[in-house]
């Protein structure tokens, strides 16, 4: 088995002649929590966007888990479990956080006409199991007093929380999350932190995250990876990516510091 979960060769992403990403090439080791940070528009989300199947690349290619997953569709790559998670969180509003997460496994017997019509006790007891899974995520997450609350009422890292607890619902293998702390609160993002950790520790999940707090990633990842205009360049530790000119130069020009986001 490779230490490297995730392989990125050469690829590239145009648009109208215009290079998003451009021929970039980077590895995420199996059970890691690695973050991508650059300034923006630097390609981090269109390099998670040909990842996860949400763009077609122009050239180059992406190896998941020893397999050529170049250009595949999202849908085809979360039963392989690569899931990615967004800025936005995606939530189902008007259904409760309990609900929203058992609507995650994909082929539940409920899905089928003809099975629901004729063997309803095979999908009631699917959707027993599936229910407590959804249970057990929401404890884990210490969203267990929101249960029943409905998905919109949540607050912007309640959220990003339950958008966490869906990877939960399926067996993950490398989840991709994009500006998991954007709009959060220090108090709920250090809980998502503590989330992420566990997960990783305990759960095996290996983890690749676009994030623009330095703190958070600085506590969360190593390696660090910094792209600047669709390519990788740099990769170390957060505390050497704030020492080097060229990282610094990328974000902040030339002869400033880079400093944490507070």
């Amino acid at each position: 088995m490779s230490e490297n979960i995730l392989e990125i060769s050469n690829l590239s992403k145009y648009f109208g002649g215009i290079a998003a990403v451009s021929d970039c090439s980077l590895n995420v080791k199996r059970g890691s929590i690695t973050g991508i940070i650059g300034p923006n528009g630097s390609g981090k989300t269109t390099l998670f966007n040909l990842i996860a199947g949400n763009l077609k690349s122009s050239n180059g290619y992406v190896t998941f888990d020893e397999e050529n997953i170049t250009d595949v569709p999202s849908y085809e790559l979360f039963s392989k479990g690569l899931l990615r998670t967004f800025q936005i969180a995606h939530e189902f509003t008007n259904l409760s956080v309990l609900e929203n997460l058992m609507m995650v496994p994909g082929n539940q017997s409920g899905e089928k006409i003809m099975t629901a019509l004729f063997k309803p006790g095979l999908v009631a007891q699917e959707e027993a199991v599936i229910k407590d899974k959804a249970k057990e995520v929401v404890n884990f997450l210490n969203l267990g007093h929101l249960s029943n609350e409905l998905a919109g009422n949540l607050s912007g890292g309640q959220k990003k929380l339950l958008e966490l607890g869906r990877t939960m619902m399926v067996d993950a293998k490398l989840v991709l999350l994009d500006e998991v702390g954007a709009g959060v609160n220090r108090t709920l993002l250090k809980d998502l932190g503590t989330a992420i950790e566990k997960l990783n520790r305990e759960k095996g999940y290996t983890f690749c995250m676009i994030e623009h707090d330095m703190d958070f990633i600085g506590r969360l990842c190593d390696p660090v990876i910094v792209m600047a205009e669709g390519s990788v360049l740099f990769e170390g530790s957060v505390e050497e990516a704030k020492k080097d000119e060229k990282v610094i130069e990328s974000y902040l020009g030339r002869g400033s510091k880079l400093k944490d986001t507070k």
